[in-house]
């Protein structure tokens, strides 16, 4: 069988690899991006530039996104020279960034009225298993529609789900970064009251490690608020947006999440206080110091 053409849009860290990824697996692929020099080292690699997301579509089969925001996907599909102006009957919209669903399913239903597929597909682990297409993928819309889409998303991801209709796979993700989010901001508060307690950083890991507490995220961290490696990779910017996503979310469903509101306002302050570049678990630096 023909591979499908692929449209990406999105060249930042995580979409750089993955693209790097399709072309390592004999993918046609066109991309674009706001800053140019990701795209540069995509055509070093074999892909074709496109002028704009219209072009991009007419030349694809399957169109992926992976870029920040849900006013950003909404700004490329209906925008002038945008993606809903140049995507044919029968190719297929795939958004692998973190969106608000209810975004998400009015997209889905303006590509179905034109008769194409739309996915929501939320990316989890790292930039690195993206280039080795290892990426855990939380995919959901029409069964037809990800039956067409599922062996490129083999190529991209060790494990793909299949979580039934549009929208479910945005959900579950925000649910999944709440979670992470929240031990990571506490288990990061748990080390610098630790340290103004006068407190073994190190010897709390140790212990609090032994115990059900323990988790890769403890060990994110650890990693930075004892050793002062932030690896995790994900900042504190994007988590501050996914938390708000998810309690916009919340609150279209009639209901209020208190925890959540809390790492929100936790990860705003840092932000405010200049530090939305920073990983995660550099958070530590704001507990640190925060006054009471």
């Amino acid at each position: 069988m023909t591979q499908p053409t692929i449209g990406f849009i999105g060249l930042g860290l995580m979409g750089g690899n993955m693209v790097e990824c399709l072309l390592n697996n004999g993918f046609k692929t066109t991309v674009m991006n706001r800053s140019q020099d990701p795209v540069a080292v995509a055509v070093a690699r074999g892909a074709t530039q496109a002028t704009s997301a219209k072009t991009l579509a007419e030349a694809s089969d399957i169109v992926m996104l992976c870029v920040t925001t849900s006013d950003v996907v909404e700004g490329l599909v209906y925008g002038d020279d945008g993606l809903l102006a140049g995507m044919k009957e029968g190719t297929t919209l795939i958004d692998f960034g973190t969106s608000i669903p209810a975004s998400t399913i009015k997209i889905g239903a303006d590509l179905a009225a034109k008769g194409v597929g739309m996915i929501d597909a939320p990316l989890g682990r790292t930039p690195a298993h993206a280039k080795d297409g290892l990426l855990n993928i939380m995919a959901s819309g029409e069964q037809a529609t990800f039956d067409k889409v599922k062996p490129v998303l083999d190529v991209l991801g060790e494990n793909v789900f299949n979580l039934g209709a549009l929208g479910a796979g945005h959900t579950t993700k925000l649910i999944n970064n709440f979670m992470g989010m929240t031990t990571a901001v506490a288990m990061s508060q748990a080390f610098a009251v630790a340290e103004r307690a006068g407190v073994d950083r190190q010897q709390l890991f140790d212990i609090m490690s032994t115990g059900p507490s323990n988790s890769p995220f403890m060990q994110f961290c650890k990693n930075y608020a004892v050793d002062g490696d932030s690896n995790l990779g994900f900042s504190i910017a994007n988590a501050n947006k996914d938390l708000s996503y998810f309690l916009e979310m919340v609150e279209n469903l009639g209901t209020r999440a208190q925890i959540a509101e809390g790492t929100s306002a936790n990860l705003k302050a840092a932000l405010d206080a200049d530090m939305g570049d920073g990983n995660v678990p550099e958070i530590y630096d704001y507990f640190l110091k925060l006054e009471k």
